[in-house]
């Protein structure tokens, strides 16, 4: 086991220092395939991802494949991987969406949180047994609930498997997001022309309002998270 990381040590460095500091210390551990990136193919997903296809061409991709998403995810899901050479890792729930449909009904109007424990906890606390190091697109300017949100965090799993989780995008603003995705000139999901800020499943995914909080639009403004980010524990550093 390499020697603990101190995410004090991740603050104010860029994203390439960021990315190579990880990769170049545990070299080990990447030639097992313990790092991973969680993707919804949203831009800032995208540029993390961007960052790392260059080191690490064949990183996993871990895509929750709740059934619910819009065409346009899963088509440009699909026209992204192909042309970014991706090791797509597509995550299914236990149940299809039929199934789960016809033993609880429509979850996601019912019981939007046990829709989303079942179509994406479940299927990615399950898919990151297997690694250590765990990369995502979150941004602090996101949303209330990630304000505190650090570049660097030791998080532990209901198992009690635990993974560094790493947002090398913490502190960036959405003005940042676009200018690097127009100067890399990466392709990007449609939907953001529509003027969709946060996109998730369909039936849970609307455009916010002028001014409103990005993620507003997402579960009617039920609730800001699904759980993915907020059901493993955090440790103290």
């Amino acid at each position: 086991m390499t020697p603990p990381v101190l995410a004090e040590e991740f603050e104010g460095l860029s994203v390439d220092g960021i990315v190579d500091r990880l990769l170049a210390g545990r070299a080990s551990a990447a030639a097992r395939g313990a790092f991973c990136i969680t993707c919804s193919f949203q831009a800032e997903d995208m540029i993390v991802l961007d960052f790392l296809r260059k080191r690490q061409p064949n990183i996993p991709v871990l895509f929750l494949d709740t059934g619910y998403h819009f065409a346009e995810t899963y088509a440009y899901r699909d026209r992204m991987a192909q042309a970014w050479n991706l090791n797509v890792q597509n995550l299914a729930a236990k149940q299809s969406v039929a199934e789960q449909e016809a033993r609880f009904g429509i979850l996601n109007q019912t019981d939007p949180a046990r829709c989303c424990h079942l179509r994406k906890v479940e299927p990615l606390f399950a898919a990151l047994e297997k690694f250590d190091v765990w990369f995502t697109g979150l941004r602090r300017e996101q949303s209330p609930t990630r304000k505190n949100l650090k570049v660097l965090e030791h998080h532990e799993l209901p198992s009690g498997k635990k993974l560094l989780k790493v947002s090398p995008l913490a502190a960036w603003t959405w003005g940042q997001v676009w200018k690097y995705t127009a100067e890399h000139k990466i392709d990007f999901l449609p939907l953001y022309d529509f003027g969709y800020r946060s996109i998730g499943c369909e039936p849970c995914t609307a455009v916010p309002a002028e001014g409103a909080d990005v993620r507003s639009g997402r579960w009617g403004g039920r609730k800001l998270e699904c759980g993915i980010h907020t059901e493993s524990k955090r440790e103290n550093e």
